[in-house]
């Protein structure tokens, strides 16, 4: 490595400036202006949605409509009774607080509580870190 300097970077400054109006736009304003020294009469419209997203309401009624038709329950699957239970009863048989279990199993007690309050969404891979921990057979029975 020798015959090499040290390392220095070489930034160039990069200057961020605002587009320039187009051609068009400065005719247009060029125009304008000479028409108000001529002393012509011009009309101004002002757009009524301009810089809103009003334009795009049109279509939430059809949105709206499909979602109150729809008749799909799209919920998630809860813990069932019988699991709560057994987690629960395994856990005070081996005399264990929800925090010594989650932390036996490496999970937050809120996992415990939510399990054992039937609130949690089911993972099969907790489920079986519960039975381990627990040393009782959780699933199987259905």
């Amino acid at each position: 490595m020798s015959g090499v300097g040290p390392i220095s970077q070489d930034w160039e400054p990069v200057v961020i400036r605002k587009k320039a109006p187009t051609a068009a736009a400065k005719k247009d304003e060029k125009v304008v202006n000479a028409a108000r020294r001529a002393g012509a009469e011009i009309e101004t419209l002002k757009k009524s949605n301009a810089g809103t997203n009003k334009a795009a309401s049109s279509s939430t009624t059809l949105n709206t409509r499909k979602l109150d038709e729809e008749t799909e329950n799209l919920t998630h699957g809860r813990v069932p009774t019988e699991l709560k239970k057994a987690i629960m009863q395994a856990r005070m048989d081996k005399k264990l607080t929800q925090s010594q279990l989650a932390q036996l199993i490496n999970e937050k007690p809120q996992i415990i509580q939510e399990y054992e309050s039937g609130k949690a969404i089911p993972n099969q891979q907790i489920i079986s870190k519960l039975e381990r921990a627990l040393g009782v057979k959780l699933r199987g029975k259905k």
